[in-house]
């Protein structure tokens, strides 16, 4: 499942992202590959263990916690730190699919990745190419989002970022391990809420709302993993 979440950061936000992001220090983002990645992955990243990208990811987390859709989606459970990259002229990360298990850095804590995630601080205009392409059983699907937009899709998926040829590609990332960590399940869950709360919007009285939160709720229960 691949789910565009619109607006994460407003304009204010991403004002002070961006501030903050072209004053930094970057570094080779070979630092946080593993060992398949780091072959194919050529750009920036902003050093996770400073104030800087604490501050950042802080903030991410804060309007991750404020948007209904990114909730429904997810079924979050966890959320590790997010870092930031950078893909100046040139750069590209080839196909390659995202570590099952990572440690949260500074903790004994580590988390299984089961949503991948791309939050996009670059509007499609200041760049040309840095398009995410994931692909599925269907096949490969382009990504390049608005500034403040992220795209959600499943950590095991294979998935690659073009050459940007030219500007820079500014983006945050991250993982999440879901209370629902199959796919499938997980789909079936965001089809369901989406179609409950059109039904509450349309026909907010009708009995069929309670009736399919019941059956909503019974299926979270049962396909929960915590």
């Amino acid at each position: 499942m691949i789910v565009h979440v619109p607006e994460v950061l407003g304009p204010a936000d991403l004002k002070h992202f961006r501030a903050v992001l072209d004053a930094a220090e970057w570094v080779d983002g070979r630092v946080t590959a593993g060992h398949q990645s780091v072959r194919v992955k050529q750009n920036e990243q902003l050093p996770e263990d400073g104030a800087q990208a604490r501050e950042l990811g802080d903030r991410v987390v804060r309007a991750l916690e404020r948007n209904p859709l990114f909730i429904t989606a997810a079924l979050p459970l966890r959320v590790f730190p997010p870092l930031f990259n950078r893909y100046s002229l040139g750069m590209q990360f080839g196909t390659h699919v995202d570590n099952s298990i990572r440690q949260i850095p500074g903790t004994p804590h580590r988390i299984r990745t089961d949503v991948s995630a791309t939050l996009f601080l670059s509007e499609p205009d200041e760049y040309d190419g840095g398009e995410l392409i994931v692909e599925d059983v269907y096949g490969p699907h382009s990504v390049k989002l608005p500034a403040g937009h992220m795209v959600l899709y499943p950590a095991s998926s294979l998935h690659r970022v073009t050459e940007v040829t030219r500007g820079a590609r500014v983006a945050a990332f991250f993982w999440v391990q879901s209370m629902v960590r199959d796919d499938g399940q997980r789909s079936l869950l965001f089809d369901l809420d989406l179609a409950i709360q059109q039904v509450r919007r349309e026909l907010s009285e009708h009995a069929a709302v309670v009736s399919l939160t019941n059956c909503y709720h019974n299926l979270l229960r049962r396909f929960a993993d915590m």
